[in-house]
C-alpha cells in the first residue's frame, strides 16, 4: 500500500483578505480626497440655513428643493445663496420682525382707545360748563392728543396778546377742565392770519404775537387756575397753519385762534 502524501496546509491566506482590505481603505481616501475640496463657508452657510429651517431633518429631501440640495451631493453648494436667502434668512426675519408688528399694533391700538375716551371726556365736561358754543374740540388721526380751539377773536383784540376782560370766563371754564388733566402735557400754539403787522402793534410779526398770546394762555392757567407749568407748554405758528382760506374775511377770523393739545400720554 502506497503512502498517503501529507496534505499542505497553507497559513498565508490573511494576505489575501488584507489587501482586499487595503483596496477598501485606498479607495476611501481617494473619495475622501476628491470631496475635500468643499467650499467652507459655503458649508457654513448651508449649516446656519439648516439651523433656522423647520422640519429640515424630520422632512428629509422633501425639505429642500424637493431633494435638489440634499440628495445630490456636494455639487449643489454652488447655489446655496439662493437657499439660505428663502430659507434662513427668511425665518430668522420672520422670527425677529413679526412680535414687534403684533406688539406695535397693540401700542397703536391702546393709544387709539386712551385718546377716544379723553376726547369723550373733555366734550362732556365742556357741554357740562356751557362751552359748546365757545370752543371746538377735536382728535388728531394719529391719536395722540385731543385739542380744544378758541377764536382769537373772543381772546384778544386786534395786534394785542392780553386776554379780554369779557374772555376770562371763557378761559376760566376752559382751565377748570384742563385741572382734570394737570399731569399730562399740554401744548398752547397761538395762530394768526396772514395778515401783517401794523406799525402801531408793539410786536413786529405775526410770530411774535401768536407767541405772545399762547404765552397769556400759558400763564393764565397756571397763575389763576393753577395748573402745573411743569407739564404746559407754548409756542407761536403765525400764519403758517390755516384751517381756511386767508383770502376772505370769515377765513382769517378761523385762522386767528389758540389751540389748546391735551396728550393722552406724556411720552
Amino acid at each position: 500500500m502506497a503512502k498517503k502524501e501529507k496534505e499542505e496546509i497553507r497559513t498565508d491566506g490573511w494576505k489575501d483578505t488584507f489587501s482586499d482590505l487595503m483596496n477598501l481603505l485606498l479607495c476611501f481616501f481617494v473619495l475622501l480626497y476628491s470631496m475635500s475640496n468643499v467650499d467652507q463657508v459655503k458649508y457654513a452657510e448651508l449649516v446656519a440655513s439648516l439651523s433656522n429651517s423647520f422640519s429640515i431633518f424630520t422632512g428629509g429631501e422633501k425639505a429642500v428643493g424637493d431633494g435638489q440640495l440634499v440628495s445630490s451631493g456636494a455639487s449643489q453648494l454652488n447655489n446655496l445663496d439662493e437657499y439660505y436667502s428663502d430659507m434662513g434668512k427668511a425665518k430668522e426675519s420672520q422670527k425677529e420682525e413679526d412680535p414687534m408688528s403684533e406688539l406695535e399694533k397693540q401700542q397703536k391700538e391702546e393709544q387709539k382707545k386712551s385718546t377716544e375716551k379723553l376726547y369723550s371726556d373733555i366734550v362732556k365736561k365742556a357741554e357740562n360748563n356751557r362751552l359748546q358754543d365757545a370752543i371746538e374740540v377735536s382728535m388728531d388721526n394719529s391719536y395722540q392728543y385731543v385739542m380744544i380751539s378758541l377764536s382769537g377773536g373772543i381772546l384778544f383784540d386786534s395786534g394785542s396778546a392780553d386776554i379780554k376782560k369779557g374772555a376770562s370766563m371763557i378761559i376760566g371754564r376752559v382751565g377748570d377742565i384742563l385741572k382734570n388733566y394737570s399731569n399730562k402735557r399740554i401744548k398752547i400754539e397761538g395762530h394768526t392770519d396772514n395778515v401783517p403787522i401794523g406799525s402801531t402793534s408793539k410786536y413786529s410779526s405775526n410770530w411774535e404775537l401768536s407767541t405772545a398770546r399762547a404765552t397769556s394762555v400759558l400763564q393764565y392757567l397756571a397763575q389763576k387756575k393753577g395748573l402745573n407749568a411743569k407739564y404746559l407748554e407754548a409756542s407761536g405758528r403765525a400764519d403758517v397753519n390755516p384751517v381756511a382760506d386767508n383770502k376772505t374775511e370769515k377765513g382769517r377770523s378761523k385762522n386767528r385762534r389758540v389751540e389748546i393739545k391735551i396728550y393722552s400720554n406724556n411720552d
